[in-house]
């Protein structure tokens, strides 16, 4: 019995051993099988172990990590992976989000995308996109599309009710639930001393003019406290003419050094290995011939990537040519989506001109996030009357700012920040639905408190000894390699970096 005794601990560990070594076996196996339900593995090389991910499913399967890419849901600050920064006398005193709308129906078309999707089309009639004037003097009208059967054009979109681009039912459940995520970390902090919680006042939120993108800034909002549906919420935006956080200005400059950056040997061997699919699929989708799909992204269209993924995620099938009978497989979406990842990574992080290409294109909202972070130390300058202008509490800071944008603001702000280099995270990826960058600024013992700085009393609080703001930087749920704990002056250099002088007489150079 005694020797029983004591070889009962030594099996318990043997099988618990067998159980993790089971659990191991099975994640990789998953990854490594073509014919799944809820995984692909796409790569450059789809035999190689780079660029796996989730492609068709919100939901990431509870065997994988909870971290794992996910396109159709990007991880985001969950109440159950989050933690405090190791000083555990710091006090969270600002948050500013930036985050890509959620899931959306194809916003790149087929030249007869009617007849590569099924009969029924794309429904969203459970999802009502109310647009209408101040409450108190219109009717609460909708947009409902339609596609009349008579209509000549009906070949050039799908049946049903949804227009190209709309924010899906699915993508407003998502972005719900990422509301929730958000409140179970940040509730405390919203509340405060005073209580004020979810509010205006609080929190601050931009978006671009896309419909979909203040549609998931509502979303949001719901999720992280239902009884914001009763208030009436500002969202700002910024004419579509001079909009920074698509970003949609015009550049010049910037342009031509993006077409530079597509014609170098990395971007012509790229096109050239791949030819054979580009033409497969252009003959089986009727888009051989056509230069933008041709260019594969070369005009920061999303195109093939765009038509799959969006229908993976939602589960729809890959499109087949009504003829042929040919269908897009598994194995070509796996080779397209890693194609996007390899050019995203080209584009903004490896080419020659990456950086200035970045900046030129983007400095305009990194001076807007660097100005709204200097204006909590400096609340009598300049930074200040830019930051808070048009708020319509303009004596105190919000705590938390939302910015609800585009794959193309994601991809910038993780560039800016080097979050795609070999001492943070590696290679930048293809920024997934909802997929988010957090700055986090917090106060140490010493520096000036929470409530000082959201009243703005006080001087720079940077420049008493002991007295230190430090800023934390988390991408899609963690805290980013290097930029885990880094002083505020340092945070606002980085960002500053990022900001051309003469920005604007820069892009109509085409020097």
């Amino acid at each position: 019995m005694n020797l029983l005794n004591s070889l009962l601990p030594l099996s318990l560990k043997v099988e618990s051993c067998l159980n993790l070594l089971l659990r191991v076996y099975h994640f990789f196996n998953v990854l490594s099988t073509t014919q799944v339900n809820h995984v692909f593995s796409p790569s450059q090389d789809v035999h190689s172990s780079e660029f796996r991910g989730i492609y068709n499913t919100s939901h990431t399967p509870s065997y994988l990590p909870w971290d794992t890419y996910n396109y159709c849901n990007a991880p985001h600050v969950n109440e159950a992976h989050y933690s405090r920064p190791p000083s555990t006398n710091a006090t969270l005193i600002h948050v500013t989000l930036m985050m890509r709308h959620h899931k959306r129906t194809p916003d790149n078309l087929y030249p007869n995308e009617n007849a590569l999707n099924p009969a029924e089309g794309w429904d969203c009639s459970s999802f009502i996109q109310e647009n209408h004037g101040n409450p108190s003097s219109s009717a609460r009208v909708y947009h409902n599309a339609f596609i009349p059967s008579w209509h000549p054009f009906k070949g050039r979109l799908w049946n049903g009710n949804c227009s190209a681009g709309q924010l899906t039912k699915e993508g407003l459940d998502d972005a719900v639930q990422h509301g929730k995520d958000l409140i179970s970390v940040y509730r405390d902090f919203l509340a405060g001393e005073g209580g004020a919680g979810v509010t205006p006042e609080n929190i601050h939120i931009r978006t671009s003019n896309e419909d979909r993108t203040y549609q998931v800034a509502g979303a949001l909002l719901y999720g992280m406290d239902t009884s914001t549906k009763d208030i009436l919420w500002p969202v700002y935006v910024q004419p579509s003419n001079i909009d920074s956080l698509v970003p949609s200005y015009s550049c010049p400059a910037a342009s031509a050094l993006r077409a530079a950056s597509q014609s170098t040997p990395e971007w012509k061997t790229h096109l050239l290995q791949n030819q054979d699919l580009m033409d497969r699929l252009g003959e089986m989708l009727g888009t051989k011939g056509l230069g933008a799909w041709e260019e594969w992204f070369g005009r920061a269209d999303d195109h093939f990537f765009d038509t799959f993924a969006s229908r993976t995620c939602h589960s729809h099938p890959l499109p087949c040519n009504p003829n042929t009978k040919q269908c897009v497989s598994e194995e070509d979406a796996r080779r397209v989506f890693a194609l996007g990842d390899w050019e995203y990574n080209w584009i903004w992080n490896e080419a020659p001109n990456a950086k200035l290409y970045t900046q030129l294109t983007f400095g305009v909202m990194v001076l807007e996030l660097a100005t709204n972070l200097r204006a909590l130390i400096s609340p009598h300058d300049e930074a200040r009357d830019l930051a808070h202008h048009e708020d319509s509490h303009p004596s105190k800071v919000p705590k938390m700012r939302i910015y609800v944008g585009h794959d193309g603001s994601l991809i910038r702000l993780a560039s800016g920040l080097g979050i795609g280099k070999q001492d943070h995270n590696g290679r930048l990826r293809w920024p997934a639905l909802g997929s988010e960058i957090i700055l986090e600024v917090w106060s140490t013992p010493g520096s000036l408190s929470s409530s000082a700085l959201v009243e703005n009393k006080g001087d720079d609080v940077l420049t008493g000894e002991g007295n230190e703001l430090l800023v934390r930087v988390l991408h899609e749920g963690s805290p980013v390699r290097g930029l885990e704990w880094v002083p505020f002056n340092e945070m606002l250099g980085l960002l500053e970096s990022n900001v051309p002088p003469d920005l604007y007489d820069r892009c109509q150079s085409q020097a």
